[in-house]
């Protein structure tokens, strides 16, 4: 089952003409989420070829340059004839400006749009396989990082043992590996544990927008496959980052190795770096053991199993 995040935008507040303000696509399988709508999202969106099936925004914050293409990619949406409803995700307080926003020129879109606030700690979606939970950050005005975690997977069936303990091929594999006894024609009773392994852990991506290094991102990129944060300065202004409520990329790579996170993405880059972000990557790596990327806007990563399966 595929999943995989498109960067539309990685700059920080001043956009260059290589970085667009923050936003990122994440699909998984069939679903598709937007972690920030900065301005222009709708044309990275058809530059990148993500499409806007999106059904959910997740918003970190409401500085502008995380939310000010809301209101141009509804109004596509519109124009797209869209009729399903699009759910956006706010931090508390912060649903009246963002229905401002949706409302920005006076129409109000033909499609259900609901705005909902989350707190840290609280479950902002929840589906069969998996949620998507916001968690604390730290910057200069209310604020929320997200994490999508997979439920754990079921264990691999062990179909060589099932077959020496004479269960016969057919519905009764099924039957051990959805975790229910099956009892065979002599009696015998065969349990899930003789022939399914251990649950194996479903994937983990983290996004934290904006943020000073917290505990809380610790914590919610435990074991990460990827870990998507705030690395707006190089440590040479590394006390314009804690004024700004922000993180440089070693105390990003810091954050990373604390949380034993496998990968991970520098992101929303102070536009006074330009192009050149060698430094970024260097101090990231002395900091972290794991892979390092500063992702250009329209990179996308694949977040495989764990297991690699």
């Amino acid at each position: 089952m595929s999943m995989r995040v498109t960067f539309l935008g990685t700059s920080g507040a001043v956009p260059t003409t290589q970085r667009n303000p923050t936003s990122l696509y994440c699909q998984r399988e069939g679903d598709a989420f937007l972690f920030d709508c900065g301005e222009g999202t709708q044309r990275q969106m058809m530059r990148f070829g993500t499409g806007f099936s999106v059904d959910h925004i997740f918003v970190t914050h409401t500085h502008g340059d995380h939310v000010l293409g809301i209101p141009g990619l509804v109004q596509t949406m519109d124009f797209n004839e869209r009729d399903a409803a699009l759910a956006i995700h706010c931090p508390p307080g912060e649903k009246p400006l963002v229905e401002r926003l949706i409302n920005a020129t006076g129409a109000r879109p033909s499609f259900p749009v609901r705005v909902h606030e989350v707190s840290a700690g609280d479950v902002a979606l929840r589906r069969e396989e998996y949620e998507v939970r916001a968690f604390e950050v730290e910057h200069r005005t209310t604020a929320v990082g997200y994490a999508l975690v997979e439920d754990d997977r079921k264990g691999r069936f062990d179909r060589e043992r099932a077959e020496e303990l004479g269960v016969p091929v057919g519905p009764k594999f099924s039957e051990l590996h959805e975790g229910n006894a099956v009892e065979l024609d002599d009696g015998t009773v065969i349990s899930p544990d003789q022939v399914v392994g251990d649950p194996r852990p479903g994937r983990r991506f983290v996004f934290t927008g904006d943020s000073r290094p917290v505990d809380a991102t610790v914590e919610a990129a435990e074991q990460a496959d990827l870990l998507v944060h705030d690395a707006t300065f190089a440590e040479d202004r590394r006390d314009r980052a804690g004024q700004t409520g922000h993180s440089t990329a070693k105390q990003a790579g810091e954050v990373a190795q604390r949380a034993g996170a496998k990968r991970l993405a520098l992101t929303h880059v102070s536009s006074r770096y330009a192009n050149d972000v060698k430094m970024h990557r260097t101090e990231a790596r002395e900091a972290f053991d794991g892979e390092v990327l500063i992702p250009d806007d329209g990179d996308t990563v694949e977040i495989p199993y764990p297991d690699g399966e």
